[in-house]
């Protein structure tokens, strides 16, 4: 009999692009309890499964031997319970670079060129002629431009290589900061223990860091006071890496310019969260990823290599 691929209707997955592989193929609700004659099932793609059913699915489907999640960082599948000494997990790396890279640098140009003050003036009928007008072209202790701007991102994997490029065109002087040092698509990347040296110099960090403990809180308090009082932070990694209590205490006190942030560590932010009121926020609700792109073509990869006995990609 062929092994059972089970992938979600949360999404659009053009299933024929997965014929041919000698597998049977069926679609599933994500919310709804997985049926019967499908619990013998031997891989299941996962894309926004609430956590709860999850955990009911990984009692019912004892058969499973691989897990294709299409989420970057598939903190609801590890939660789950499965079995991962008999199950292969894997990520869905690589199918959100394009739109969180874009998604980032939509944010470095918000805060360079002060929209979200735009739009706060426009909403109260005012004509912001402070912005306007008459300006210095790239003031030294403000971040009003990416031309020049020295850009730090903390967390060099494949959506800081799709950004990168977009950067320098604009004329970003843009460093990398990792767990190792090298140079990668061409951009030096310097190793953690180079932090006391790179952010004071720093314009603007963007974090794209995963969430583990060990980031939890990898920007705090003692590292925030390092950065230069006009720097932006943008955050599209995970919200535990900020110390949220740390940062709103400086963007209160203005020792930093902005802060850019998608990702939190409560979701949605809740109601008394300070960063409604904290001066230059601009508060996204975690939009940068969510739109898996060309999911099939990894599904498919995987499979083939899951078929012939050979090692997936991406796999935790």
């Amino acid at each position: 009999m062929a092994p059972k691929l089970l992938y979600p209707t949360s999404l659009a997955i053009d299933a024929s692009l997965l014929e041919g592989f000698g597998v049977s193929l069926h679609s599933y609700d994500v919310k709804k309890p997985i049926p019967d004659d499908l619990l013998d099932a031997e891989i299941l793609i996962t894309w926004t499964n609430p956590v709860p059913q999850l955990k009911e699915e990984a009692k019912r489907l004892t058969k499973l031997r691989w897990i294709q999640s299409l989420a970057a960082g598939p903190n609801d599948v590890l939660s789950a319970g499965f079995d991962s000494s008999k199950i292969t997990i894997c990520t869905g790396s690589g199918l959100h670079d394009h739109t969180v890279a874009e998604h980032t640098l939509g944010l470095l140009l918000n805060a360079a060129r002060r929209f979200y003050e735009m739009r706060d003036h426009q909403l109260e009928g005012k004509w912001p002629g402070h912005l306007g007008g008459p300006q210095p072209d790239r003031p030294k202790g403000k971040f009003t431009s990416l031309q020049g701007a020295n850009v730090l991102v903390w967390g060099f994997g494949n959506i800081a290589k799709t950004l990168t490029p977009w950067l320098t065109a604009l004329g970003a002087n843009v460093t990398g900061l990792a767990r190792s040092a090298g140079v990668r698509n061409g951009v030096e990347v310097y190793g953690e223990d180079k932090l006391q040296e790179l952010l004071p110099k720093t314009d603007a960090l963007v974090m794209i860091l995963p969430g583990s403990d060990a980031t939890k809180h990898a920007l705090n308090a003692e590292r925030l006071e390092l950065l230069p009082d006009h720097a932006w932070i943008v955050n599209v990694g995970r919200g535990t890496s900020v110390d949220e209590a740390a940062l709103a205490e400086a963007l209160d006190k203005g020792s930093i310019g902005g802060a850019a942030l998608d990702v939190f560590e409560t979701e949605p932010l809740p109601a008394d969260s300070r960063f409604w009121k904290t001066p230059n926020t601009i508060v996204s609700p975690h939009a940068a990823g969510g739109r898996p792109q060309n999911p099939e073509t990894l599904i498919a990869y995987n499979l083939r290599k899951f078929l012939a006995g050979q090692e997936l990609k991406n796999i935790i």
